[in-house]
This record gives C-alpha cells, structure tokens and sequence, in this order.
C-alpha cells in the first residue's frame, strides 16, 4: 500500500499591495481599517445622537455599563484622575479590534480561500502601530505625571544590577503587546485558507462553525490588548496615589 504527499498551497500572509511614490502599501489590511475605523466612528455618532437621561436605548446602557466597568478598572489600578483619556482610549482600542476582528464573518472567497475584508489585526503592521500607539503614550504620560527621573526610577529598582534587565522589559512590551494579537487574528486566517479546500457539499458547515469560534477569540483579543493597555499605564500613577489605594 502506497501513501502520496499532497503539497497544499494556502495563500496567507499575502496582500493586495499599493505602490505609492515607491512605497509598497498593504491594500487590503488599510481597506479593513478604514471599514472598521468607520463603523467605529459611526456607532459612537449613533449613540451620542440618541442619548437621553429619561429613555436611554439598549445601545446607550451598553455602552454606559462597560464605560463604568472601564472606569473602575482604571481608578483601581491607577487613579482616574491621573489620565482620564484612558478610558476613551481603553474604549477605543476595544471597539476597534473587536470589530477590525470580526470582519473575518464575511463570506469566503472559497475560490481562492481568501476574505471579502480580512482582519486587519492579521497584519503585524497594524498591530505594531497599534502597540506603539500605546506604549509611547504611556511614557510620555508617566514622564508628564512624573518627570524623567521619578519615571524612569523603576529601571534601577530594587538596585543597578536590574538596568539591563528592566530595560529589555521595556522594549519587548510593545513587541509582546503586538504579538499576542496578530498571532491569534493571523491563525484565523490560516484556518480559513484550509477550511477552503474541503469539498464544496460540505464547506459550509465547517466554515460556520470556525467563523463563531473566530469571533470568539476575536472578542477575547480585543479585551485583552484593551485590559493591558489599562494595566500599562498603571506605571504612570503618581506616588502619592498609589499609596491611597
């Protein structure tokens, strides 16, 4: 009895490539963003034009109870009154990835195995910037709040030895931060690649099924870079603050 190897191409890691002025842009990964971006934007525009204190919508309490739920994560971790724009950026971030995520529940090209609008969390560009976003935020907040010393301090705690240490902590952050999501959002799309090569009677129920489960770690994900993002900023809380809590 003889086996065969069958060598499979699945197209991923692939984008729709912009040449502008000699740059190579990924068009597919900026389309998604900006569709998420949008939807984003047209949601928060939704619920600030039908906000009211008498008759709140399903939409308006939604939003008001993960707002408050936000709050009291970023007051027990780091003072609200220490950067108030974290809530809006904690928000933000969440919302965005969630939804940039869960573009992947349009249909498949099956032809080809590829999505309408791929996530764009797929693409470690996105997710670098994204990281960076955060990260340089936070220490231009902690050097705001604390001064160049008092916030650098903790790369010579507890003593000297640590510096080396502590300082390659701090430039693997954004790196892990980035990581963490594309490598799950990426996974998505290698599964769909494969899915696209079973039989076309019985495609639809695998793709179903991966697509509800893509969708949940998509909301995992984007909770989680939301919850760090929270808990990065945390360094930036004053002395005096982190003694009254």
């Amino acid at each position: 009895m003889s086996t065969r190897n069958v060598a499979v191409n699945v197209p991923v890691g692939e984008h729709i490539e912009w040449h502008v002025f000699g740059v190579s842009l990924h068009g597919d990964t900026i389309t998604s963003t900006l569709v998420a971006g949008a939807i984003v934007i047209g949601l928060g525009l939704m619920v600030r034009r039908k906000v009211s204190a008498r008759q709140p919508t399903q939409t308006q309490i939604f939003f008001e109870t993960v707002t408050e739920q936000v709050e009291q994560q970023i007051d027990d971790t780091m003072g609200i009154k220490t950067a108030p724009f974290v809530v809006p950026l904690a928000m933000a971030l969440f919302l965005f990835i969630l939804i940039a995520n869960w573009l992947s529940i349009l249909p498949v090209i099956h032809g080809g195995g590829a999505e309408v609008l791929p996530p764009p969390a797929a693409d470690v560009n996105l997710t670098y910037a994204l990281a960076l976003l955060v990260i340089v935020l936070m220490h231009v907040t902690g050097i705001r709040k604390k001064g160049l010393r008092g916030y650098y301090h903790h790369l010579v705690t507890p003593s000297w030895v640590m510096l080396p240490i502590n300082i390659i902590e701090e430039l693997v952050r954004p790196v892990t931060l980035a990581l963490r999501l594309f490598g799950n959002i990426f996974s998505g799309t290698i599964m769909v690649s494969l899915i696209a090569l079973f039989p076309a009677f019985i495609l639809w129920l695998p793709d179903v099924i991966w697509k509800l489960f893509d969708m949940f770690i998509g909301l995992i994900q984007a909770f989680i870079f939301g919850l760090l993002t929270i808990l990065y900023f945390a360094s930036v809380r004053p002395a005096e603050e982190g003694a009254a809590h």
